[in-house]
């Protein structure tokens, strides 16, 4: 028997110790729903909304250790997750202009499908994904 959802999104959780700028960029340059403030694991949880998913900033003051930097090819386990967008050469320009570093530039995948990624505050790897 496979999963039986509940929900059909999924929530994911991303730990930081840099609150301030990754909540800037979600919330105010992605334009994440802020939906609440609330403890969590010694430090302070901000929940979002994109879409019907939830994207759970945890903010720590310190971590033991720190993912390796470099996108899909910096590491194994999870590099990068993805949001299928209507306005790719806008949102990109967004992150641009509030100082994200484009890790791959906008372009064409395959006929109709369009992809470009951006690094977070931290150097997560955000992809956006266009179609049509």
């Amino acid at each position: 028997m496979g999963v039986q959802l509940a929900k059909q999104s999924i929530d994911l959780g991303i730990v930081t110790t840099n609150g301030p700028a990754m909540l800037a960029f979600y919330r105010d340059v992605l334009g994440f729903k802020y939906l609440r403030e609330m403890p969590s694991a010694g430090g302070v949880m901000h929940q979002m909304l994109c879409g019907d998913s939830m994207i759970k900033l945890v903010v720590l003051p310190q971590v033991p250790l720190t993912a390796a930097p470099g996108g899909i090819q910096g590491a194994a386990g999870y590099r990068y997750w993805t949001m299928t967008v209507t306005n790719i050469t806008e949102i990109v320009q967004a992150c641009v202009d509030a100082g994200a570093k484009v890790a791959v530039k906008e372009r064409e995948l395959r006929p109709g499908v369009k992809i470009a990624i951006v690094e977070d505050p931290d150097g997560n790897w955000v992809e956006f994904l266009a179609l049509g």
